[in-house]
């Protein structure tokens, strides 16, 4: 969950030097202001993007992982994130934060799962730059995910999911 109330203005390298030293609770970082985040983990990889440090919910790397300095926690070269909105979290993570996400020149597929219903958005990076949407809903679907040679089945990513609707 984004706060509503950011921290006062911080350099990108004066917050990550706060938040590798955390324990007990992750923030993410857009343009000088701090947001803290509602179940942020250590599972949960940090990306740098221009401006931006986020905690995706998943990040694919194909090839050799790209890091923002010496230290091996903040990747710079995601091919695919995956976000699953919240009530919370959704706006932003199909507005700014996907800008956001879209300047990483390796960024090849951002997916966006719903998680009240059975719902995810594909959007998918072209060659003159453009991204396309893909929209799947039907639980016998599966998402073409071409840009790291796998399939999803909407089957499997909700089989586990109570009281959610197609």
């Amino acid at each position: 969950m984004m706060s509503a109330e950011p921290q006062p203005h911080l350099s990108f390298d004066d917050w990550l030097a706060i938040e590798r030293t955390s324990t007990d609770q992750r923030c993410e970082y857009v343009a000088g202001e701090v947001f803290a985040m509602a179940g942020g983990s250590e599972e949960h990889n940090l990306i740098a993007a221009t401006e931006v440090g986020a905690y995706p919910d998943v990040m694919v790397i194909c090839g050799e992982r790209d890091f923002h300095d010496g230290r091996r926690d903040v990747v710079t070269n995601p091919t695919l994130i995956v976000e699953v909105l919240s009530d919370s979290t959704e706006a932003y993570d199909r507005g700014d934060k996907f800008r956001y996400y879209r300047s990483l020149p390796s960024l090849q597929a951002y997916l966006l799962l719903s998680q009240d219903r059975i719902q995810a958005e594909l959007f998918l990076r072209q060659s003159d730059g453009t991204w396309s949407l893909s929209t799947y809903q039907e639980s016998s679907e599966s998402i073409p995910l071409s840009v790291i040679e796998a399939e999803l089945s909407l089957a499997e990513v909700y089989d586990k999911v109570e009281g959610i609707s197609g």
